[in-house]
């Protein structure tokens, strides 16, 4: 009886200790960003931003992996062969959107984004205007759905809430920092997914979303352990 009260305090502790580099990670992430950003931007410059940015950042992503791996790897009953076939069906479009989100962005900090703003909405843009984050969360969601262990499950919505939420805060800060140009694009564009966009998505992101989609699933079980996506059933 004493062994398994230690080994169930152990449990809850990684699992506690991952809860917490959860919202490190997150909370972090949603202050520099947002109301830290002005000041951090006039107390280090642009550039010493991204660096106290991009070390926090990686600060915290390290403290989840630590204590993911730390935690119990499968400790609920799962969703078995009907979870993965769903997980794989949801993982195709996270990456289509991933692919896209690259090319054409006025959300990414280039010159060109007043005028990608102004533009007519294309390829991954005519499903949802954060096609990235949509990415972030979709791929969140097909580990949910999983139901393998509860360190995917926390960590997994985790990513999910800081994708989605991040996406709506990110509107207000676009229209803070590019003012009409913005308002244009909210204007043509949307939050939430429309499905018929991914029949205009175009080819390019549909070629390069089915490389991603192969890649990673195959990097699942080097990387995982477990195999995902087609490799499972082959």
């Amino acid at each position: 009886m004493p062994l398994l009260d230690v080994t169930f305090d152990r449990m809850d502790t990684a699992l506690l200790l991952l809860i917490a580099a959860n919202i490190a990670f997150i909370g972090t992430h949603f202050v520099m960003s947002h109301p830290l950003r002005a000041p951090m931007v006039s107390a280090l410059g642009p550039t010493g931003f991204q660096i106290a940015y991009s070390l926090v950042s990686l600060a915290t992503f390290a403290g989840i992996y630590f204590a993911f791996i730390a935690a119990p790897q499968a400790d609920l009953p799962g969703t078995g062969e009907i979870g993965w076939a769903i997980a794989t069906v949801i993982t195709l479009p996270a990456m289509i959107l991933l692919a896209g989100s690259f090319i054409g962005n006025p959300a990414l900090p280039t010159p060109m984004a007043g005028a990608q703003a102004r533009a007519e909405p294309k390829g991954v843009f005519t499903i949802t205007r954060h096609p990235m984050m949509w990415g972030f969360a979709l791929w969140a969601l097909s580990h949910i759905v999983l139901h393998w262990s509860l360190r995917t499950t926390i960590t997994a919505t985790a990513m999910g809430v800081l994708a989605l939420v991040g996406a709506r805060l990110q509107d207000r800060k676009k229209q803070a920092l590019m003012g009409e140009a913005w308002k244009v694009w909210e204007a043509k564009t949307s939050y939430w997914p429309r499905l018929s966009g991914f029949a205009k998505a175009g080819p390019l992101p549909w070629a390069v979303g089915l490389i991603f989609f192969v890649f990673f699933t195959w990097a699942h079980v080097p990387l995982g352990g477990i195999p995902a996506g087609i490799w499972r059933w082959f």
